[in-house]
């Protein structure tokens, strides 16, 4: 008996932002899953961790361009089957977090002169992997927070806040890429570790 997962070529798989229908002949990396392990097409197969779902959507999202995006057809078959307890998944958005805050968020402060020192703070911050851990790294986080804001309404004004933005973010596109490179290669290093927790 053929399963989804062996009428489906992940090689001609295309995917894309947003959420699709079966027939559209687009799809993101969530639903590809559902199909690949012979679920009723969606964007939470069960067979998924919820965590892992949740970043998986989140990144594919994210992504630039569909060729970006292309990098995550890798994880298609590893995801089917990461569903498990409830501590394993808490484990996995520990991780996620950790990330997000000692090197996604390190990484934008670092590229504002005035916000660096406090990248540094949040990249030696040790692990956070438990609320008591949080609670020790919230005042850096809640520090670094409130000096971001206050670097934004410094240099675009509260009123021209979206439009100094907007032109600002396509203006840097060229300098801003390193660090989307850069944080790129870090987030399958975190993914590929999350997959893999026990």
């Amino acid at each position: 008996m053929q399963t989804t997962s062996n009428l489906l070529d992940l090689e001609t798989v295309v995917l894309s932002s947003g959420g699709h229908t079966a027939e559209s002949g687009q799809h993101c990396l969530l639903e590809v899953v559902s199909m690949f392990a012979g679920e009723p097409f969606g964007d939470s197969p069960a067979c998924v961790d919820p965590v892992l779902a949740a970043f998986g959507r989140a990144w594919n999202d994210g992504m630039r361009t569909d060729e970006e995006r292309a990098q995550l057809k890798q994880y298609i078959p590893l995801l089917v089957g990461t569903a498990g307890s409830k501590e394993l998944s808490e484990k996995r958005s520990w991780m996620a977090f950790d990330w997000l805050v000692r090197v996604h968020c390190a990484a934008w402060l670092a590229l504002t002169p005035a916000l660096k020192v406090h990248a540094d703070i949040l990249v030696s911050l040790p692990a956070i992997t438990c609320n008591a851990e949080l609670d020790i790294a919230l005042p850096k986080i809640n520090e670094a927070r409130a000096a971001a804001w206050a670097a934004a309404g410094a240099a675009a004004g509260a009123a021209a806040w979206d439009a100094a933005w907007a032109a600002a973010w396509a203006a840097a596109g060229d300098a801003l890429g390193p660090t989307v490179k850069t944080l790129q290669v870090s987030a399958h290093e975190l993914f590929a570790r999350m997959i893999a927790a026990k």
